[in-house]
């Protein structure tokens, strides 16, 4: 399989190996980001002997055995006997005051889980060999809330390790890197359903249409991604009756917290309050609060922020009976196709936007620098409607307005004129309006308008 993007987080994994000195990394994120990828890909690059174990949910006797095994292959050694984990553990440090090694304990939440005080053990040996040891000590793990726990104060291991990387999702740029022989429209359906996940991407077959390739991987019974949501929350949570409900609830389009408590089924506000605190710290929702008023808790929103999860709990998980019975492809025609075009490509393109400016951003080509992005909250006193506009900036200027259509014809000048109307009526004061539009403009002659195209977002997005 070929290796897309990460260049941020292999500069620096090549940084620390190449020191002379022991280096303790901490890899985490979410099943499936890619962080055994990026460390394999690490190892294909980088002349350094490799221990690498991926850590298993068996006894410590099981998992010294295997661990041991692959050291006598590596350094073409007899077989090795150790008392416990400590030993061995202790044996690679040491070992490793000869020469550079990179240890890779891959999953190490599992073996926490079998061997109690492996924290404490490992602070110990750490600080034995910090001054002699030349290893690139690194631990992987996709239970994101152990992981973060590594880093805490109370943690014997808190001001061991050297380098922490919290692997997140693509962007929408890097993930079509997997899918680039389709056509930029394409990418964005593709980027809507798949989200930012190397996995789920590399999964998608170019020789395909955007509806096979949904119906295939996740939209018919015997899809190959069907049961990857379900069964990442059910690792995740102990009780998944109360995170369906609000899956689906937000799924429908219900952000706000009093919304969600009144449309859903969960037991009560303390409950709910519990499972989306447990839902942001998967790194599956978000919280977001308006640029302009960001301590106002009633102006808050709750959005899921994983693609193919949104996608799964607006279409499987509610129409589930029906695809079980139900050709594929009348499946998709009768419950996915107009919404899908209509609604939820269209948002989840203002996502796109929104990484787009931030990218650019990023990039030093966008001045003056954007400050602040976000949701803007407004009022209106005179109808007594309040709303949000998606995707505003700020910087030392002020504001500006974007507006992202993901329509088949070009925006007029007219319609571009009508929404900056609609801004200026809410009371929001812009110096400039930016519009992204998937199929360009009629004429670009308004002045304070930035015109974006859908070939820019793919084509100059670096």
């Amino acid at each position: 399989m070929n290796f897309y993007g990460r260049t941020e987080q292999l500069d620096k994994l090549h940084r620390e190996i190449k020191t002379e000195s022991m280096r303790v990394m901490m890899i985490y994120g979410r099943r499936r980001i890619g962080k055994s990828e990026l460390i394999k890909q690490l190892i294909r690059q980088e002349n350094i002997k490799t221990i690498y174990y991926e850590c298993k949910q068996t006894s410590e006797k099981n998992n010294t055995e295997s661990l041991s095994q692959i050291i006598s292959e590596t350094f073409f050694l007899p077989k090795l006997a150790f008392s416990g984990f400590e030993e061995l553990i202790d044996y690679i440090f040491q070992i490793s005051e000869k020469q550079k090694i990179l240890f890779v304990l891959d999953e190490y939440p599992f073996l926490k889980s079998e061997i109690k005080g492996l924290d404490s053990i490992l602070q110990s040996i750490i600080d034995r060999y910090k001054n002699t040891s030349l290893l690139k000590f690194v631990m992987l793990g996709s239970y994101v809330e152990t992981m973060k726990n590594l880093l805490d104060h109370s943690n014997p291991l808190f001001g061991r390790i050297d380098l922490t990387i919290n692997l997140q999702p693509m962007d929408y740029f890097e993930s079509a890197m997997f899918y680039d022989k389709f056509c930029d429209a394409d990418k964005v359906r593709l980027y809507s359903v798949f989200g930012g996940i190397p996995y789920y991407n590399s999964l998608i077959d170019d020789r395909s249409s955007v509806r096979e390739n949904i119906i295939e991987l996740i939209a018919s019974p015997d899809a190959r991604l069907l049961n990857e949501i379900p069964m990442y929350l059910k690792s995740e949570m102990s009780k998944m009756t109360n995170a369906n409900e609000v899956f689906e609830t937000l799924a429908k389009g219900f952000s706000r917290y009093n919304d969600l408590l009144t449309k859903s089924h969960v037991s009560s506000g303390p409950t709910l309050v519990d499972v989306l605190e447990k839902l942001i710290k998967m790194e599956i929702v978000k919280k977001i609060s308006p640029i302009n008023d960001e301590n106002n808790r009633k102006k808050t929103g709750y959005y899921i922020s994983d693609n193919l999860s949104l996608f799964y709990y607006r279409y499987i998980f509610r129409y589930s009976s029906q695809m079980n019975i139900m050709d594929p492809e009348v499946f998709f025609e009768k419950y996915i196709r107009d919404d899908f075009e209509s609604y939820y490509v269209p948002l989840q393109f203002e996502e796109i936007g929104r990484q787009f400016l931030i990218r650019r951003n990023k990039s030093g080509n966008i001045s003056p620098v954007i400050e602040k992005i976000g949701k803007y909250y407004y009022d209106d006193p005179d109808t007594h409607t309040n709303g949000e506009f998606d995707i505003v900036t700020q910087d030392e200027n002020g504001y500006i307005f974007y507006e992202v259509k993901f329509k088949n014809a070009p925006l007029s000048s007219s319609e571009i004129r009508k929404e900056i109307e609609q801004v200026k009526a809410s009371g929001l004061n812009c110096y400039r309006y930016g519009f992204i539009s998937r199929s360009g403009f009629t004429e670009k002659t308004l002045p304070d308008v930035k015109y974006i195209e859908l070939s820019e977002l793919y084509h100059s997005g670096k």
